[in-house]
C-alpha cells in the first residue's frame, strides 16, 4: 500500500481534555485523526498486516509470527493457547493477535505500512505536544506502539502496566467500527475490591489515555461478536528516545 501522511484532527484542542484527565486519571478523545488517516489505518490492519499471536507462556509474554505458528503446528499451538487460558484462572494472562510495529519498522519489514507512519506521527512534535498537554506529562520523550486484534474469546486479565518508572501513561487508539456493547472487548478499570469503576466499549478513531499504574483489563470478546476489535496500543514514556 502506498505510504501517505497521518494527520491529527485539526479541530482538537488539548485543553478540552486536560481537566478531565487531571481529575480522573483518564480521558477519551474522539476523532483523534482526520477521517482519511483513520480509514487508511483500518484498511492496512484489514488487508496488509502480518498478524502474530501474542499469548502468556511460562516464561512471560511471547509473540509468535505466522512462520512460528506454521512451524510448531496446530496441535502444539492449541496446547499453548490452553495453557494461557489456564493461567488466566489464577493470575495474569492474555491471548490476542498483535503486530509488532516497532520491531517491524526497525527491521525494515513492511516498509511504508500505515502503522509505521502512525508511530512516526506519534513521536513527532505536533502530536507529542498534544499528548503532553492532555496528560500534563511534560517529560514524555517517546510513544511506543503495537497493533492488536482481539478475536472472539481473546482476553487480557487484570494488570496495572507497571514498568520501571518510564511508563507515564497508557493509551489505545480504537479502530473498531459500530461495536455493540454486548460484544465484549471493553477496556475495564477496577478498584481495590475488583469492582469495575469505569468501562469503555471499543470505538473507532477514539484515543483513550490513562495514567499508569492503574489496574485494568480487557473483557473477552463474545463468541457472537460481529465486528473486529482492533486498536493500536502503547505507552507514553519518559525514557531516552531510541537513537
Amino acid at each position: 500500500m502506498t505510504a501517505r501522511a497521518i494527520r491529527l484532527n485539526p479541530r482538537l484542542d488539548p485543553r478540552e481534555y486536560a481537566a478531565d484527565y487531571a481529575r480522573d486519571g483518564f480521558v477519551q478523545v474522539p476523532d483523534l485523526l482526520d477521517a482519511e488517516s483513520a480509514d487508511w489505518l483500518e484498511l492496512a490492519l484489514e488487508h496488509d498486516t502480518a498478524w502474530h499471536l501474542s499469548l502468556k507462556t511460562s516464561e512471560g509474554g511471547r509473540m509468535l509470527s505466522p512462520q512460528d505458528m506454521a512451524a510448531i503446528g496446530r496441535e502444539e499451538l492449541s496446547a499453548r493457547v490452553q495453557r494461557a487460558l489456564s493461567s488466566g484462572q489464577t493470575g495474569f494472562s492474555f491471548v490476542y493477535l498483535a503486530y509488532p510495529i516497532i520491531e517491524a519498522f526497525l527491521a525494515g519489514r513492511d516498509e511504508g505500512h500505515a502503522t509505521h507512519v502512525l508511530m512516526q506521527f506519534f513521536n513527532d512534535l505536533p502530536f507529542m505536544d498534544f499528548a503532553r498537554a492532555v496528560t500534563g506529562e511534560a517529560g514524555v520523550t517517546k510513544i511506543d506502539a503495537q497493533a492488536t486484534w482481539y478475536r472472539p474469546g481473546d482476553f487480557l486479565t487484570l494488570h496495572d502496566d507497571t514498568g520501571v518508572g518510564e511508563r507515564r501513561a497508557a493509551y489505545t487508539l480504537g479502530l473498531a467500527r459500530d461495536w455493540r456493547p454486548d460484544w465484549g472487548g471493553q477496556l475495564l478499570f477496577h478498584d481495590e475490591a475488583g469492582d469495575i469503576t469505569r468501562g469503555f466499549k471499543p470505538g473507532f478513531n477514539v484515543w483513550t489515555v490513562f495514567k499508569t499504574p492503574r489496574v485494568h483489563s480487557v473483557a473477552p470478546v463474545a463468541a457472537y461478536a460481529g465486528g473486529r476489535r482492533r486498536s493500536v496500543t502503547g505507552w507514553l514514556r519518559d525514557d531516552p528516545p531510541v537513537k
